[in-house]
């Protein structure tokens, strides 16, 4: 996505600091982007990635994605609409691809375009373990983690200046630089390891109020971190929390988890 694109979805966020709350965490995080603005700007760029990429389509993995992402896409919008929400998944538009590609990896841009790769189907194994991975990068788009990201490197740059609207376009486009390089795509954007440790969390509640089994995560970010070969990290892992504190946290919010699968008929 061009950086002159990418500035102009943001300025509808100047002078205003938005303080947005997990409904399923609690956590607060600063967002002060325009966030139809930056579906918008996903979709045109999921729709390019398709149009370069070997799409998979009809196979036993793709079909699963695809299943397994509408389970999981109807769990968060029917738990949104119970606490009053729902409009805040509004202007969704969903999609669950499987691309042919070796890399161990999947993303959710924001506004619900999902890519899982082929490499990461020998990990995820089963339903579950697909559950495990969409539930996570799902997280990720509910949470808003894309404004955030783009909102910390605005406020830690220019601060006070931010919000008297005073910033010119090249500093602006200075801030987008970086946090989206040239070339970069959207879903691809690389998380703080807060946010991919709520994205834990939160994904482990989705895949549970979906009717999965909340306790295979565990066994899926071993078999993932086991996938690592010599020094390399799975791209998948990059910026995740380390494989001790990751499995301490998952099996601390496991209860929670466990009631939402029990209440979604799961068998304990």
């Amino acid at each position: 996505m061009k950086i002159k694109r990418i500035f102009a979805l943001i300025l509808s966020g100047l002078g205003i600091i938005a303080c947005v709350t997990n409904p399923v965490t609690g956590r607060s995080s600063i967002q002060i982007a325009n966030n139809n603005e930056i579906m918008m700007a996903a979709a045109t760029e999921y729709k390019t990635t398709l149009s370069t990429a070997k799409v998979v389509t009809g196979t036993v993995d793709a079909n699963r994605v695809k299943n397994v992402g509408a389970k999981i896409k109807n769990a968060a919008y029917a738990y949104y609409k119970s606490i009053g929400r729902e409009s805040a998944l509004a202007n969704y538009s969903w999609e669950f691809n499987l691309i042919q590609d070796p890399q161990q990896n999947a993303w959710c841009m924001p506004g619900g375009k999902v890519a899982f790769y082929t490499g990461i189907m020998p990990i995820c194994k089963d339903d579950n373990g697909v559950a495990v991975v969409m539930g996570h990068e799902v997280s990720h788009a509910l949470a808003g983690h894309g404004n955030e990201r783009i909102s910390q490197a605005m406020l830690a740059q220019y601060g006070g200046s931010l919000i008297g609207g005073s910033i010119s376009n090249t500093q602006w486009a200075g801030v987008f630089e970086k946090v989206y390089p040239v070339g970069a795509q959207v879903g691809l954007l690389a998380y703080g390891r807060k946010q991919e440790s709520e994205a834990d969390e939160m994904g482990l509640q989705l895949m549970a109020m979906a009717g999965y089994d909340p306790r295979s995560a565990i066994a899926f970010w071993q078999r993932m971190e086991a996938s690592a070969t010599g020094s390399k990290t799975p791209e998948f892992l990059s910026t995740h929390p380390s494989p001790q504190n990751r499995i301490a946290d998952l099996n601390a919010d496991m209860p929670k988890a466990l009631e939402y699968y029990k209440a979604a008929g799961g068998k304990l």
